[in-house]
């Protein structure tokens, strides 16, 4: 697979290569990360259940399957992050990891607390329409919750060496997932570049639209912050290459929204 530079990707489409052993997959301005570890494939967050095709085509690009997934590992249970898991465990019997507090929201992925009425916050903000007939379009209607088992837990690794870091606001069982010997944080939709529910590019944490509590979610950046690493790989938008520490600092200055 052919590295590209992330900061040109544009929120298109398609896989690529982010760092080393890191791939993004992103439909529908939804990503998701297939990690090569020295503990087999890993991959984190699920995405959208027609990104599909795009998780095949990543894992033949590393002459793999979705037989050889060894895990995934789930930032958050929200349905546009588990959209893959059903077919996962159904067809490969693929092991979903999770926190304990996200867990009921990973088998019921539409159930889940936000601080502002979405039908109301869309007309509000136009700007996000785009991003979400995109969504709904890569199946985001229809997701199938799971069973996953709520065993990740803060500061206590998990294959390939990733470190979770607990970032409740978003949902309470929130957590990023720390790679130091990559410098690469998987910041999930505690930290994004672009927010779809408002269509804004840039470091900041998700819209009230799909938020439990934006309080509680800037509140857990610094802990993101302590990690130093270069290379931000969030949930929705473009990988941020200029570091988690500026990535904070911009997030915290816009404030929920």
């Amino acid at each position: 697979m052919t590295r590209t530079d992330p900061a040109s990707a544009a929120r298109r489409d398609g896989c690529r290569e982010v760092a080393d052993g890191v791939v993004m997959i992103t439909r529908a301005v939804t990503n998701s990360y297939l990690l090569a570890t020295d503990d087999g494939l890993v991959l984190i967050d699920a995405g959208l259940p027609r990104s599909w095709n795009l998780l095949v085509d990543a894992l033949a690009a590393l002459r793999s399957t979705p037989d050889d997934l060894v895990s995934v590992y789930l930032t958050h249970g929200h349905f546009d992050h588990v959209g893959t898991l059903e077919r996962l465990q159904r067809e490969h019997h693929v092991p979903v990891h999770v926190h304990a507090a996200d867990a009921p929201l990973v088998r019921h992925p539409y159930r889940y607390d936000r601080e502002s009425p979405r039908s109301l916050y869309a007309l509000r903000h136009p700007g996000g329409l785009p991003s979400l007939a995109r969504m709904t379009l890569a199946g985001a209607l229809g997701v199938r919750g799971v069973e996953a088992r709520g065993d990740v837990s803060h500061g206590v690794a998990v294959l390939g060496g990733l470190m979770p870091i607990a970032t409740p606001g978003h949902t309470y069982g929130h957590v990023a997932f720390h790679l130091p010997d990559r410098d690469v944080l998987f910041a999930g939709d505690a930290l994004v570049t672009f927010d779809p529910y408002t269509g804004r590019a840039g470091p900041q944490i998700v819209a009230r639209a799909a938020t439990a509590d934006s309080r509680a979610a800037l509140a857990a950046l610094p802990d993101l912050s302590a990690t130093g690493a270069s290379t931000v790989l969030p949930g929705h938008g473009d990988a941020w290459m200029r570091g988690i520490r500026e990535a904070v600092s911009g997030a915290l200055a816009i404030g929920p929204h």
